[in-house]
C-alpha cells in the first residue's frame, strides 16, 4: 500500500505524510499532479535537509559517481525525535514498515 493510499489510515494514527527532494517546486507540482499524493511535496533544493538526515549521499550510477537522495522514510514523533528509518525502501513497504512500528 502506498502512502497516498494510507493517508486516511495514518491520519488516524495522527500520522502526517510529507514529501520532500532536491526537486524545484514546479517539478513536484507536476509530478503531485500527475500521481495525485494527497500530501504535501517539500523542496529541499540546496540538500540541507537532507544532508541533516543523512540521506544525501554519493552514488554509484555505472562509471560515475553521482550525489543524490537515497530513497529514504523516516518516522519521526512530535518532538522531532526520529523512531525509525528506513533507507533504499521500495514505496510500497513504507506503510507496512511504518504501520509495524506505530501499531507494535
Amino acid at each position: 500500500m502506498s502512502l497516498r493510499d494510507a493517508g486516511q489510515h495514518l491520519a488516524k494514527l495522527n500520522v502526517a505524510i510529507l514529501g520532500i527532494s532536491p526537486d524545484k517546486p514546479n517539478t513536484q507540482k507536476k509530478f503531485d499532479e500527475k500521481n495525485d499524493l494527497g500530501f504535501p511535496l517539500l523542496s529541499d533544493p540546496n540538500h540541507e535537509v537532507a544532508e541533516q538526515y543523512g540521506v544525501w549521499n554519493q552514488e554509484d550510477n555505472f562509471l560515475k559517481k553521482l550525489l543524490g537522495v537515497t530513497r529514504s522514510s523516516l518516522l519521526i514523533d512530535e518532538t522531532g525525535k526520529i523512531m525509525a528509518v528506513w533507507y533504499k525502501i521500495s514505496p510500497l513497504d513504507t506503510v507496512p514498515e511504518a504501520l509495524k512500528v506505530l501499531e507494535g
